[in-house]
């Protein structure tokens, strides 16, 4: 019941914070959904640095592991968002900006998780 709750309220404040983000960086201008391109690459370096942490330091308890990685990290970032705005660029015949922004997504998002467990492991 208590991972329940961790997941529960660190899901709550991802998706808070996803809201926010998405508030103050999605434009009609913009091609590229520049929200959900942060907030996932944001969400992959944050797991790499929980998850890199925790496997460094086992003796902490893992609701932290809960409550951020699980929890924050899945209510913070976006694959239904993800998909939906592809799905836009290929139903409008913009496949340059579907291929940009699905590899640049993917590779973004790798690079951050390795990222993340190389400071985990540094610091």
């Amino acid at each position: 019941m208590k991972q329940l709750l961790l997941v529960f309220f660190g899901g709550g404040f991802g998706s808070v914070m996803r809201y926010i983000i998405g508030r103050w960086f999605n434009s009609t201008e913009n091609t590229i959904p520049y929200a959900t391109l942060l907030v996932n690459v944001l969400g992959s370096l944050i797991i790499g640095l929980v998850i890199g942490y925790f496997i460094k330091v086992s003796d902490t308890s893992n609701d932290y592991v809960f409550l951020l990685a699980t929890g924050f990290c899945g209510g913070f970032t976006t694959f239904s968002a993800f998909a939906y705005e592809n799905h836009l660029f290929l139903r409008n015949g913009d496949y340059f900006s579907f291929l940009l922004y699905t590899i640049g997504s993917i590779i973004l998002g790798l690079l951050a998780v390795f990222i993340g467990f190389y400071f985990s492991k540094v610091f």
